[in-house]
């Protein structure tokens, strides 16, 4: 077992299932070494969660939990992208959050704090990246939060 299968399972965290991209895009590319993961809402199960305006209609608190969501689903992502081995991560390098929020919300970096959060736990330091965490005013499916990667990869052993 690998050290980040071995840090999920001590975190208690089960990777959710993926859906099919619900557009005319895929949900992820490798480039080189490189992995870019495609914005990804509060969804498990084909269920969106933490739906609406934070601020508004979901607390602060919710939206770091709907980040959090996010981020497992880009975690599972990478997971499929990987073919299971998370153990080729060296790096997640970037991460952007959006926040579904209204116009005078000026808590957007605690929000996606939850993504953030989420990573360094999984992957230690290689979780550790520079961000982007910015205002929307509406995001796909009515999400009140929706987040994206770019990670560096190790080659297939």
């Amino acid at each position: 077992m690998g050290v980040v299968v071995a840090r999920l399972s001590e975190l208690g965290i089960v990777l959710p299932a993926i859906a099919p991209a619900s557009g005319n895009y895929i949900p992820y590319r490798l480039v080189g070494s490189l992995l870019f993961v495609s914005g990804q809402i509060p969804r498990i199960d084909g269920v969106e969660h933490y739906v609406g305006v934070v601020g508004h209609d979901i607390s602060p608190e919710d939206g770091y939990k709907a980040a959090r969501l996010c981020a497992l689903n880009i975690v599972a992502r990478v997971n499929a992208a990987l073919d299971g081995d998370l153990g080729r991560v060296v790096a997640c390098a970037q991460l952007r959050g959006f926040v579904n929020a209204p116009a005078d919300f000026g808590g957007h970096p605690a929000v996606i704090d939850g993504a953030s959060d989420l990573l360094v736990e999984i992957f230690g330091d290689k979780g550790r990246h520079v961000r982007t965490a910015i205002g929307a005013g509406s995001l796909p499916r009515g999400s009140s939060v929706e987040v994206d990667a770019i990670f560096e990869v190790a080659p297939k052993a």
